[in-house]
């Protein structure tokens, strides 16, 4: 698809630290976009509100099966953001409150959801571009349930789509995360201080690989790397990550 072709994003995980600042950078590029947000969020007016500060509309689909498959035939994005995360604080969280943590998994949520989307585009007569947002690390040797299950759906979009690309970032940090995770903050600023030290005795795209970038900064690298044709690379990270 050429950059030249009118573009209609849709954003899953736009309340996400990630992807709320994705949705409104496409707003201010002029994109039209659709900033999806489950229908029952205990949060849905705020979204509202955001969404419409950020010249975006606002799509409240509900997360059941071919839900997406008509809504994606109706809507016909060109571009899909599959930016879909949770943790496993998130699902301890829920279970206290007396919710149904097995909904809030690596398994239900980052690949589950994720492949609802994807099978939506694969029944599209025309497939978006799907840009997903995974980690370093992901890849054959993945550990933990987390990188899993980013391969698994690496695995699956090399498999049987045919326009993609995979975004690969390490710490993702700055200012206001809905979760305060602290652990994060003080991981992430080590894991620079130490890169920096490696980098400096050759180890330069180690370090490139694995240092942080805030939210805002990986959000303008997943749309510049999302909009690019689908002959440029399937798998971005480092370096290309940052300076966009």
């Amino acid at each position: 698809m050429g950059n030249d072709s009118p573009i209609r994003a849709f954003v899953a995980g736009a309340t996400g630290y990630t992807g709320r600042e994705v949705a409104r950078l496409l707003g201010e590029q002029n994109i039209e976009t659709y900033m999806h947000v489950r229908p029952d969020s205990s949060q849905l007016e705020r979204w509202k509100g955001y969404a419409e500060e950020a010249g975006v509309h606002l799509d409240t689909t509900p997360w059941r099966a071919q839900a997406f498959d008509e809504r994606f035939k109706e809507l016909q994005p060109t571009h899909v953001f599959g930016l879909l995360g949770t943790t496993k604080a998130r699902a301890k969280r829920v279970g206290r409150l007396g919710g149904d943590a097995s909904l809030n998994t690596y398994e239900t949520v980052d690949y589950g959801l994720t492949m609802e989307l994807l099978s939506a585009g694969q029944k599209m007569s025309s497939q978006p571009r799907f840009v997903y947002l995974s980690s370093a690390g992901s890849g054959p040797k993945a550990k933990g349930d987390y990188l899993k299950v980013r391969h698994r759906i690496e695995e699956a979009l090399r498999e049987s789509y045919d326009n993609f690309v995979s975004i690969r970032p390490s710490f993702i940090t700055g200012e206001g995360r809905d979760d305060a995770r602290p652990m994060e903050r003080v991981g992430a600023g080590l894991s620079d201080v130490l890169l920096s030290t490696i980098g400096l005795i050759g180890a330069g795209r180690l370090r490139d690989r694995y240092r942080s970038i805030t939210n805002t900064e990986l959000a303008r690298a997943v749309i510049h790397h999302g909009l690019l044709g689908k002959d440029s690379p399937s798998i971005v990270e480092g370096e290309s990550l940052h300076g966009l």
